[in-house]
């Protein structure tokens, strides 16, 4: 196994705040704490070659959990082992074979040129030269950076940018990448060009990826495992067809009528929304199937055409986070 952790736990001590100027002069002389679980006797495990999304809401321990993993902050208990190394004990070997892109933050140098960082970065992981230059031209001709290497990283679009990140993450050829929110704030074409480099990076390549997002779009472009986290606890972990098939078996039918119907009735399914002309209903294949859906609604119904797809896996998750009371 690539990665092993085995009931990894982590607390945050916050201050206690309550209303009042009076509380306020207390909280100066005398402040209380509490302790918040980031994380709660997380386990799981990953092999070599994944392409794993984690995925939660807020404060739900995804940073926290990655942080541990690269080595950044230390675990209150639990193990966890990478390559047969522990990050927070063995950081300079541990960070010679993992990669980590924060959507949010940045490794390389504000005021250089992109090249200049690339340089560093290499003298910082100790990369030969002749290894360095031929990774650093792959890297340039896959992620087309060759109009802007030499332009100083503050000058750079945000899309420009994190194609710049994904390079430096690789320069030393890691076998494992940590990206936390790598699409956040790009415009169309640059979340593609991203999504279209870490699926082949993984394919190709054989690099483990593992991917925590707010984008479901990411999620089901490149993801064959989800593992979704909450309250500091693993909720579910598996295929995406998995946790359909577990949270709920609904299809959804998109129907466009000639004519939008106030009162749109359709026996064996819910009415969901409108988009113009089409209709949204959602219904259980086991309860109803698609044809006799479909023949119920037609005798009623003047359909122009017809569509049936997953429901989107926001509401999926939504519907998860329900079952929790997340």
């Amino acid at each position: 196994m690539h990665i092993v952790v085995e009931n990894l736990t982590k607390t945050f001590k916050i201050a206690k705040r309550k209303p009042g100027m009076i509380q306020a002069f207390k909280n100066i002389v005398h402040r209380e704490y509490e302790s918040i679980y980031a994380l709660d006797q997380v386990s799981f495990q990953i092999s070599q070659g994944e392409l794993v999304g984690y995925i939660g809401p807020n404060g739900a321990g995804k940073s926290t959990t990655v942080k541990i993993l690269s080595g950044i902050l230390t675990p209150d208990s639990g193990e966890c082992k990478i390559l047969g190394k522990i990050p927070w004990k063995e950081r300079v070997e541990h960070v010679k074979s993992i990669g980590v892109v924060f959507g949010q933050r940045t490794q390389l140098w504000w005021d250089l040129p992109v090249i200049d960082s690339f340089e560093l970065l290499k003298d910082i992981y100790r990369v030969p030269q002749g290894e360095y230059r031929k990774i650093k031209d792959e890297l340039i001709q896959r992620l087309n950076l060759e109009t802007f290497i030499n332009t100083p990283v503050r000058q750079l679009s945000l899309g420009q940018k994190m194609r710049c990140e994904l390079a430096a993450s690789l320069l030393h050829s890691p076998s494992i990448l940590f990206l936390d929110e790598p699409t956040i704030g790009l415009d169309a074409v640059s979340k593609l060009a991203v999504r279209e480099f870490i699926k082949d990076l993984n394919r190709k390549h054989g690099v483990t990826v593992i991917l925590t997002t707010h984008d479901m779009d990411d999620i089901e472009t490149l993801c064959n495992r989800i593992m979704v986290i909450g309250k500091g606890q693993i909720l579910s972990d598996g295929s995406l067809m998995a946790l359909r098939e577990r949270v709920s078996k609904e299809r959804r039918l998109i129907i466009e009528l000639e004519n939008r119907e106030l009162n749109l009735l359709a026996e064996g399914a819910y009415f969901v929304k409108w988009e113009g002309n089409r209709a949204f209903l959602n219904f259980d294949p086991d309860v109803i199937t698609p044809a006799d859906l479909i023949s119920r609604i037609s005798q009623s119904y003047k359909i122009k055409d017809v569509f049936i797809e997953n429901p989107p896996i926001e509401e999926i998750i939504a519907k998860l986070y329900g079952e929790w009371e997340i």
